[in-house]
């Protein structure tokens, strides 16, 4: 079905909560994941994308979720549905076309960065 969900996840410390947020694209029988600081906003400079395992099927479904093992709590910010702009959906690269509220336009991965655009 092509769906992408991007989860704002708080992570408890002993002294702090630390924010990032969890970026999944359905890839069959898992979800493709990476973690990013902060949000890329529309047509502004790359931000710093890392991949992460892959992500159960579920999480594209989870509003809320408390997470095992005092790890945190996440939260759904935004979905949809994608369409992929090559044939290949890679971890390494791939170009997106999403239509969330927050994420919305050409999502582009590559390597490390990712960007956002309404270039497509």
């Amino acid at each position: 079905m092509n769906k992408w969900v991007l989860l704002e996840h708080k992570v408890y410390s002993a002294n702090s909560l630390n924010i990032h947020y969890d970026f999944l694209v359905e890839n069959g029988i898992d979800c493709l994941t990476w973690k990013f600081l902060k949000i890329p906003l529309l047509n502004q400079a790359s931000t710093e994308i890392f991949k992460q395992p892959n992500h159960r099927i579920v999480w594209l479904s989870r509003i809320e979720h408390e997470l095992s093992g005092n790890r945190g709590f996440v939260k759904r910010i935004d979905h949809g549905i994608f369409k992929k702009v090559s044939n290949k959906l890679d971890s390494v690269y791939c170009r997106l076309i999403l239509d969330g509220e927050l994420l919305n336009g050409l999502f582009e991965i590559s390597g490390n960065s990712c960007r956002l655009s309404k270039n497509y």
